[in-house]
């Protein structure tokens, strides 16, 4: 089930701290930088073959406490980075979950084969008829 960044908030435990980059002497006064945690075993919102796929696909992303850690510090405000946070996080969750479809190989239909093959001898014939003829004595 895709999570709502409503039951994000109730499932995570948000981190701030100062952050760098723009902002001058304000940055050195705001904790604006945002750190969503969310702890995968108490997300009410994933089933339990969910959470282990999470862990297989996100092994990088989990610390060995089994949570999950998404920063953001792109913005002058707390506020605006925990929104921007909570969307990573989704979409973090959407793209871990998403299931791509198998593969079916498939056979080259033989119209196909067949026209290939006439293209082919229609073009030896039309080059081969560019030769010189042969001389003879």
């Amino acid at each position: 089930m895709i999570p709502d960044k409503e039951s994000i908030f109730n499932a995570v435990k948000v981190k701030t701290s100062r952050s760098g980059g723009k902002g001058g002497q304000h940055v050195n006064k705001v904790s604006s930088k945002v750190e969503l945690i969310l702890h995968l075993e108490s997300a009410d919102f994933l089933t339990t073959e969910e959470k282990s796929l999470l862990r297989e696909r996100l092994a990088f992303r989990i610390d060995q406490e089994d949570q999950l850690h998404v920063i953001c510090q792109e913005d002058r405000s707390q506020l605006q980075n925990k929104e921007r946070a909570a969307e990573k996080l989704i979409s973090l969750i959407i793209s871990g979950l998403h299931v791509s479809k198998i593969r079916k190989p498939t056979k080259i239909p033989r119209g196909v084969v067949l026209k290939r093959r006439s293209d082919k001898k229609n073009l030896s014939a039309r080059k081969e008829t560019r030769k010189r003829p042969p001389v003879h004595d």
